[in-house]
C-alpha cells in the first residue's frame, strides 16, 4: 500500500465517522447521551487502553517478523556471496558448476521468487538451484586438504544459506493471523460505537468533528500500519526489495572476471535453466 492509497483511505474513513458524527448530533440531548460524563469518559479510557495495548502487541509480532524477513534476506544473500568464493577451492571438475549455479540460484530469486512474494505468494517452493547445487556436490570426492576444508565450508554455509532463505520467506505468509484481525477490527468498531454516544447538541460541530475524527484516524493509521508490516513484500511503504542479492549478483560478476571464469552461465538472466 502506498503512501497515497493509506492517505486516502485514512481521509475517508475520518471523513465517513465525522459525518455520522454529525448526524447523529442533531438528536442527541444536550451534555451528549450519558447522564454522568466523568464515568463515561473513564469507560472510554479503558477502552482506549486496552485498544492501544492489544494493538501496541501486535504490531510487535508484525515487526519482529518484517525484520526477520529482511534479516533472512541480507544473510542469504551472504551466503551466495560466502559460497561463490568457496566455491573456487573445490575440486575443479565442479568448481565452475556450482559457481555457475549459485548465480543462477541468486537470478532465481531475484526475478522468480520476489515477484511470487509480491502478488502475494508465498514463495515456499524449493529453488531449483538449490536442488541443483544439491546433485552437483553429491559423490564429490575431495582429494587435497584445501579442497576438503572447502568442502566442509561449503556444507556449513549451504545450511547458513537455507536457514537464512526460510527466514525471508517466512513473512510472506502473513503472520498475524485471522483471529488477531477480527479483534483489531471489532474493537476499532465498539470505540467508534462508544463515542457517538458523546454526541452533544449543545457542543460546536467543529468540536464533534475533531472528537471523532482524531481517534478513527489515529485508529485507521494503526490497522494500516500492521498490514503494511505484515505484507513486507506487497508493493506500498516499507516494502522489501531483493537490493542485497541483487548486489551479490553485481558482486558475482566482479567475480567471474577476478578469476577469469569464462563458461557460460546455465541460465538466463531471469534464473530460467537454458539448454
Amino acid at each position: 500500500m502506498n503512501l497515497l492509497s493509506a492517505l486516502l483511505i485514512t481521509l475517508a474513513a475520518t471523513a465517513v465517522a465525522v459525518t455520522v458524527m454529525l448526524v447523529v448530533r442533531r438528536r442527541a440531548p444536550e451534555g451528549s447521551y450519558f447522564q454522568d460524563g466523568d464515568r463515561a469518559a473513564g469507560v472510554f479510557g479503558v477502552l482506549a487502553t486496552g485498544y492501544a495495548v492489544f494493538a501496541g502487541f501486535v504490531i510487535f509480532l508484525a515487526f519482529t517478523t518484517y525484520d526477520q524477513s529482511l534479516n533472512g534476506a541480507e544473510a542469504e544473500a551472504l551466503a551466495v556471496s560466502q559460497q561463490y568464493e568457496t566455491a573456487q577451492f573445490l575440486p575443479g571438475d565442479i568448481r565452475a558448476r556450482v559457481s555457475g549455479e549459485l548465480i543462477c540460484y541468486a537470478r532465481t530469486v531475484v526475478h522468480q521468487e520476489w515477484p511470487l512474494m509480491e502478488a502475494g505468494g508465498d514463495g515456499a517452493a524449493l529453488n531449483p538451484w538449490g536442488v541443483a547445487l544439491f546433485r552437483s556436490l553429491h559423490g564429490t570426492q575431495p582429494k587435497t586438504a584445501s579442497e576438503q576444508a572447502a568442502y566442509s565450508k561449503w556444507l556449513d554455509q549451504t545450511s547458513d544459506r537455507e536457514e537464512a532463505r526460510r527466514d525471508r520467506i517466512h513473512g510472506a505468509g502473513n503472520v498475524v493471523p485471522d483471529s488477531l484481525w477480527i479483534v483489531l477490527l471489532l474493537s476499532a468498531a465498539v470505540i467508534f460505537l462508544f463515542l457517538l454516544f458523546f454526541a452533544d447538541s449543545g457542543e460546536g460541530p467543529l468540536t464533534q468533528a475533531m472528537l471523532m475524527g482524531s481517534v478513527v484516524a489515529v485508529v485507521t493509521m494503526t490497522l494500516l500500519v500492521i498490514r503494511s508490516l505484515d505484507t513486507p513484500y506487497n508493493p506500498g511503504l516499507g516494502q522489501l526489495k531483493p537490493t542485497a542479492m541483487e548486489r551479490t549478483l553485481t558482486i558475482l560478476a566482479e567475480e567471474r572476471r577476478a578469476v577469469g571464469e569464462t563458461r557460460a552461465v546455465p541460465c538466463a538472466d531471469d534464473g530460467t535453466r537454458t539448454a
